[in-house]
């Protein structure tokens, strides 16, 4: 779902039934989005969050399962697109994050400029439990984030951190306590919309 606003806008992910999981459709709905998105000129700042319990809470497995090698290949790439068009917008996209942050979400979410998450979120990457490694640019992302030696920790383990852990090891950059964390962006995207820098 895409909210268009003066100057910023909201993308929002909304299969609430599915956690919000990257479907192959989902995958190419966000990158339709952010591909227009990064052509506008007069955009500032998006937002990308998601509907329900969950930012994403990783790739649609169910999907996944049924790919061949090539089509595996094929749905990563997908992946690694929308990721370098988040981290290249030359708007600042800010996630918004609320509950699960898992997986090929988690690789959504460190492609963005910004990371906001509320208490209640939790993040991991657990597809060593399933024998599955992402291939959306996490492996690349992360120790560059948290430390080579955390980031294997978390790739190996599956270890789920809480949003106050992922604060202190440097994966997001706040934790929204009091009230909603998509407005806590979005007073962020004001502020930046209403710097001289940003509207001359």
């Amino acid at each position: 779902m895409l909210e268009m606003h003066p100057h910023w806008a909201v993308v929002r992910l909304h299969r609430p039934h599915a956690l919000n999981t990257l479907s192959i459709a989902t995958l190419e709905e966000l990158t339709r989005a952010f591909d227009g998105l990064g052509r506008r000129p007069d955009m500032r700042a998006v937002i990308l969050t998601g509907s329900g319990e969950a930012f994403a809470a990783g790739a649609d497995i169910r999907e996944v399962a049924a790919l061949n090698g090539l089509d595996a290949l094929a749905f990563a790439e997908r992946g690694q697109r929308l990721c370098r068009l988040i981290e290249r917008c030359p708007s600042v996209v800010i996630a918004a994050i609320d509950g699960y942050c898992f997986g090929g979400g988690l690789d959504v979410a460190m492609a963005c400029h910004l990371r906001y998450a509320s208490a209640r979120s939790l993040f991991a990457h657990p597809g060593a439990r399933i024998g599955i490694m992402t291939g959306f640019g996490g492996t690349w992302r992360l120790p560059r984030l948290v430390g080579k030696s955390r980031a294997l920790e978390l790739f190996l383990t599956g270890k789920r951190l809480t949003a106050q852990q992922a604060l202190a090891w440097g994966l997001i950059h706040r934790v929204i306590t009091q009230g909603s964390v998509v407005e806590a962006a979005k007073e962020t995207a004001m502020r930046l919309i209403n710097r001289s820098s940003f509207t001359s």
